[in-house]
């Protein structure tokens, strides 16, 4: 068996969320007072996690990427990650976080076979990362950045969403930042997945805008063919530095969608923008066999849709805000 939709998309990459909880209160995904989190039991034990991605391994999956909420905030992360390091054939082992913590748990989450993290970064200019976040923590995610380039991890990646009127004309600042301590930076159209469902397209900065206030201070070169990944990428003055941008809402790339993500109460959702879920958890705690939670992961791929349908007029906004589905 393997994780294929109707349209011969065959699925190799799972985004698992680890947590709902964050410790950021960024303004494109949640309100101030932040939400309701999911209760303890509802969420999946460490053993669950891993029989699942255990499975998910069994059918293909070749990269499992531990997302949020924010994942350092989840309890034995280094062993989670560390016990699917000693999966055969092994995946390859990514993060995505907001940085906050990751300077102190670099080093172990390094040891336990991480191979990649991709850190939230939408600004270097305090007064903006207050205004965004609404935290001032901004030291504490730079220190992460560079904890973890100090620990090894290479390309340390930075992901940064650019709002109009709020960081929109930081861009080459950024890019100037990311360039200087080698990291490779990676601009993210802003997209309906907030918990207010307060999603305006007119604050968002489209890709070619980016690449217009790019190429203004920078030559940039397009690189290769991005095959499945979600970035187009530019060589910046020659390279090798690069630059991306995730054109998810513009210029979307779901034709090559090779994703499907684990929430963090067990329900596999087929796309990110999917209005239905698959209950592995409950399955699972009703005594179902690895056989049969393949099964059931199975069943729930195939009817993916073609694409996320954001620019259709018909298109409802999922129920569940970026935090409680796993980017």
């Amino acid at each position: 068996m393997q994780l294929l939709d109707t349209f011969g998309r065959v699925h190799t990459d799972l985004r698992v969320s680890l947590t709902d909880r964050c410790n950021l209160r960024c303004a494109y995904c949640m309100p101030a007072e932040g939400l309701s989190w999911l209760a303890k039991p509802e969420l999946l034990t460490d053993d669950e996690v891993l029989r699942l991605v255990r499975v998910a391994v069994g059918l293909g999956i070749r990269e499992v990427r531990f997302t949020g909420g924010e994942p350092l905030l989840r309890p034995g992360l280094a062993g989670i990650v560390a016990a699917v390091a000693q999966l055969r054939p092994r995946p390859e082992i990514s993060l995505t976080t907001n940085g906050i913590g990751l300077e102190r748990m670099a080093p172990a989450l390094v040891a336990a076979g991480l191979d990649r993290v991709n850190v939230s970064l939408d600004t270097v200019n305090r007064e903006t990362f207050v205004r965004l976040s609404r935290r001032d923590r901004l030291d504490d995610v730079l220190a992460g950045l560079a904890g973890v380039a100090a620990a090894g991890l290479a390309p340390v990646k930075v992901n940064a969403v650019l709002l109009r009127g709020v960081n929109d004309v930081e861009a080459v600042e950024l890019l100037d930042y990311c360039l200087a301590r080698g990291y490779q930076l990676r601009f993210i159209e802003a997209m309906p997945l907030d918990a207010q469902h307060a999603w305006d397209r007119s604050r968002l900065v489209a890709a070619e805008e980016i690449h217009d206030r790019l190429s203004a201070a920078f030559s940039l070169t397009p690189a290769v063919d991005r095959g499945s990944a979600p970035a187009e990428t530019w060589l910046v003055d020659g390279g090798p530095a690069r630059v991306g941008i995730i054109a998810s809402v513009t210029r979307p790339f779901c034709a090559a969608c090779d994703r499907v993500r684990l929430t963090a109460d067990g329900q596999v959702r087929n796309c990110l923008f999917a209005r239905t879920e698959s209950d592995l958890r409950d399955s699972m705690r009703a005594g179902a066999t690895d056989a049969d939670l393949a099964r059931r992961w199975v069943k729930a791929v195939l009817p993916k849709k073609a694409g996320h349908g954001i620019n259709d007029p018909t298109f409802i906004q999922p129920t569940r805000p970026m935090s409680a589905i796993g980017g």
